[in-house]
């Protein structure tokens, strides 16, 4: 598999590991009572984009290496 091929395969890893990551952690302005006027009640106060990205990063990086141990000999 080439280089393109593989950083291909691991961003959709990456993009479908996102939407299984980001709901984690997350507490609504209505759960912590700290509700901004104009706001709606289920949006998340605190967003911590960081913490958000290094965790898909690491939960998209096992099923891309047993992808590539799978389909790349020798690897």
């Amino acid at each position: 598999m080439s280089i393109g091929s593989g950083f291909a395969v691991y961003f959709i890893m990456w993009w479908v590991s996102l939407f299984v990551v980001l709901p984690f952690g997350v507490k609504s302005q209505h759960e912590t009572g700290e509700i901004a006027p104009g706001s709606d009640p289920g949006a998340p106060t605190h967003v911590r984009v960081g913490r958000i990205v290094l965790a898909t990063t690491l939960v998209a990086l096992v099923p891309f290496l047993i992808f590539q141990y799978v389909i790349v000999p020798n690897f």
